[in-house]
């Protein structure tokens, strides 16, 4: 049988104003369009509890004890990777059989969910203090400083495929704790490679890299597409730019290189790909691109060219902002 809907407190009294006023229950249903029977219950709460409001409700009593709640809530704090799976044979054990469903909205209503687990860069103490120093170096620097940097980085586009998560019990805003994380670092491969760079004012140049890097075809990539894109942008004078700590960067004929072409570059702290705002701008392009469910590497290197031209200034210019 279908549930009925709810009559509203301003019904519930007209009812009982009727009922005083001397008319009969059939009488009240038909000129407020209720059933009879429901008219009769309004009036026997009325008499019974002088109210028509709704009464507190018992409902079903928990599956799960007070001292049950507390121990998977303790086991999650521990290990928030323990599966529902887990929880249900830790009660069990103990004497109470319940669904992983359960498990769930319990857990929900003590301020836990299961999210997936974010991927961070796998951090060393030195790695640490490097980041430390460097937030601590340019916590005053105002808005227009970095503006006026060019962000560049490589990244790899997979054509399918998606990379491995696991879940993790967590409470809002842990998403970053060490607990909740899935730490990770750089390596090569990759479907498609792509360099590409970015300002305040758009997107730079997108270029595929065909072969394995070098520090020799590195230094051609920045020749060939780094000072044709500040013009693009233009960027102010004294521009700076930015790159992470991969050997190629920093090796001594790269470094030479930059300042015989009298680069102002960004000191940058090692292990820090999360702190690059290219990497959310990484991250918009390919979900523009798995949008349209490239069937090729072709067809994949074209659609990221075609995304990656689109991308909206504004969208750059808000990932500078919150550097």
């Amino acid at each position: 049988m279908a549930k009925t809907k709810e009559l509203s407190k301003d019904t519930r009294n007209k009812i009982e104003d009727l009922h005083q006023a001397g008319k009969t229950e059939s009488a009240i249903g038909k000129q407020l369009g209720v059933k009879k029977s429901t008219v009769g219950a309004i009036i026997r709460k009325w008499k019974t509890y002088k109210t028509t409001d709704n009464l507190p409700r018992s409902g079903a009593p928990r599956k799960i004890s007070p001292r049950g709640v507390k121990m998977i809530t303790r086991t999650v704090s521990k290990n928030p990777r323990t599966t529902r799976g887990d929880l249900v044979n830790d009660l069990q054990r103990a004497g109470t059989k319940v669904t992983k469903a359960t498990i769930s909205n319990t857990l929900r209503r003590q301020g836990l969910k299961s999210c997936s687990a974010r991927r961070v860069p796998l951090l060393k103490p030195v790695h640490v203090r490097a980041r430390l120093k460097f937030a601590r170096e340019h916590l005053d620097d105002p808005e227009e400083d970095w503006e006026n940097v060019i962000w560049t980085d490589e990244t790899k586009i997979e054509l399918f495929g998606k990379n491995s998560t696991c879940c993790v019990w967590r409470r809002k805003n842990a998403e970053l704790h060490p607990k909740n994380t899935i730490p990770t670092v750089k390596h090569g491969g990759g479907n498609i490679m792509l360099w590409g760079c970015f300002s305040a004012k758009g997107p730079g140049r997108l270029i595929r890299v065909k072969e394995r890097m070098n520090g020799a075809m590195y230094r051609e990539i920045l020749s060939k597409n780094i000072l044709p894109s500040a013009r693009a942008l233009k960027m102010k004078r004294g521009w700076v730019f930015q790159h992470d700590n991969d050997p190629k960067h920093t090796a001594r004929a790269t470094k030479e290189w930059l300042r015989k072409k009298h680069f102002k570059v960004l000191e940058w702290p090692s292990q820090s790909p999360d702190l690059n705002p290219i990497e959310n701008l990484w991250r918009e392009l390919k979900i523009r691109v798995a949008q349209r469910q490239p069937q090729n590497i072709t067809a994949l290197e074209e659609i990221c060219m075609e995304e990656w031209a689109k991308l909206p200034a504004t969208v750059c210019k808000n990932l500078t902002e919150n550097v």
